[in-house]
């Protein structure tokens, strides 16, 4: 019962929240959720002795709520379903060789430049940590969130190519992030790992490379079950087997569970779900379904990273370590887009203004929150968490506020000259 009783104050502190948002503040929804959620936190903090039972109350109920476990293994896997779906594989397939490279070389540039820079910076701010602790923090700051992408591009403007390279990177980088934080997380406990190409590739094929190949076969499944039966309420039931079963079985086989949802929601939202297979009635039941899922997760999602300001002691200690490492960040993005861009042909040019956009649009969110929640205490995990909780928050505000400006002021420009 203490779950349904957590998960039922979210639910409340939720609907409240967007209420509030979309009646006065009139921000894109998770976006105004998380800068609510925020606001109370830093009023709580302010008021902690004038009322500690509210602070106990709220403190309590978050510290409840596993964000490693809950995201990693649950909320994720249902909002890149819920996103992939509605994904042209034409598209994708168009802007595939940029989408491939920027969620895995950029993955990898992005976490060196910015290991080894904030080891350098980082004593200039009053802290001091390891250089292999510096590269964890690279390898879980480095993916674009594809929560907090998908969520803001479809408000943002952006133009078609570019959104798709964007929100492709998004979806697709989990596996090679995940596969580089394990091994800088693992490097950073004393562990032995085995760092050569081989055993790097390895933890790859298995990690990303079988993810991709268990949600294709799961998506192919159910769109054949989807084919073959009428009614939109056994359609909605097969793709939610497919993201709790397809789920379980990526954990059994320690493959990605997020790529494997993203394989299985490209196919199911392109062949399960084609005017051949269902209905016009039956494509709009499911895309409504997964279209709310997505609302709901999302809301709950930054209301949950919102208050988390709570659970991290002293932030006010590493302000100025933070505003490093926002600086740093976007730096390792303009870098691991540039050098990319330079060096390899890709079939359409990018100006600046497309890797402007490509910078500015890469957002954190609550993947490298998770992230730097499961690093052990004893690996200065303080530091990193209040770090990170920086980055994630300008990211989402800041950039997640003004990227459709960004994009608006260069159509502008594009339109008069």
């Amino acid at each position: 019962m203490e779950l349904y009783y957590s998960f039922s104050a979210l639910i409340v502190l939720s609907a409240i929240f967007s209420y509030i948002n979309s009646r006065f503040l009139k921000l894109p929804s998770s976006i105004g959720v998380m800068v609510i959620a925020l606001l109370v936190s830093l009023g709580l903090i302010a008021t902690d002795s004038i009322f500690p039972k509210i602070f106990f109350r709220i403190t309590t109920l978050i510290e409840s709520v596993d964000l490693t476990e809950i995201l990693m293994g649950a909320m994720l896997n249902f909002l890149l379903f819920a996103g992939a779906i509605h994904i042209h594989l034409e598209d994708l397939r168009e802007q595939r060789m940029p989408v491939i490279i920027f969620s895995t070389v950029s993955v990898v540039i992005s976490t060196f430049v910015i290991g080894f820079l904030v080891y350098y910076l980082l004593p200039f701010t009053g802290v001091q940590i390891p250089l292999i602790q510096c590269l964890v923090f690279g390898a879980l700051i480095s993916p674009t969130d594809p929560i907090a992408v998908l969520g803001i591009l479809k408000q943002a403007g952006v133009p078609k190519t570019l959104e798709t390279k964007i929100a492709g990177e998004s979806l697709f980088n989990d596996g090679m992030a995940v596969v580089v934080f394990i091994l800088m997380l693992a490097l950073a406990r004393g562990e032995e790992v085995n760092t050569s190409f081989g055993g790097i590739a390895t933890l790859f094929v298995k990690e990303a490379i079988g993810g991709i190949v268990l949600g294709l076969l799961l998506g192919y499944v159910g769109s054949k079950m989807i084919y073959r039966v009428d009614g939109y309420n056994v359609h909605v039931l097969i793709t939610l087997a497919i993201v709790m079963g397809g789920h379980l079985a990526a954990q059994a086989m320690h493959m990605s569970g997020p790529l494997a949802m993203v394989a299985a929601g490209l196919v199911v939202g392109n062949y399960g779900k084609n005017p051949g297979a269902v209905s016009d009635t039956e494509r709009d039941y499911i895309d409504k379904f997964w279209e709310l899922i997505d609302e709901i997760l999302n809301a709950i999602l930054f209301l949950i990273i919102g208050f988390e300001l709570l659970l991290i002691p002293d932030i006010k200690q590493f302000g100025w370590a933070g505003l490093m490492a926002i600086v740093v960040v976007l730096f390792a993005r303009f870098i691991s887009i540039y050098i990319p861009v330079k060096l390899i042909p890709f079939r359409n040019r990018f100006g600046k203004k497309s890797i402007a956009i490509l910078v500015w649009g890469g957002l954190r969110g609550g993947v490298s929150i998770a992230l730097a929640l499961s690093i052990d205490n004893d690996l200065n995990k303080d530091v990193l968490l209040a770090i990170t909780y920086f980055v994630v928050l300008f990211s989402i505000i800041v950039q997640g506020l003004t990227v459709g400006k960004l994009t608006a002021r260069f159509n502008e420009e594009d339109a008069n000259s």
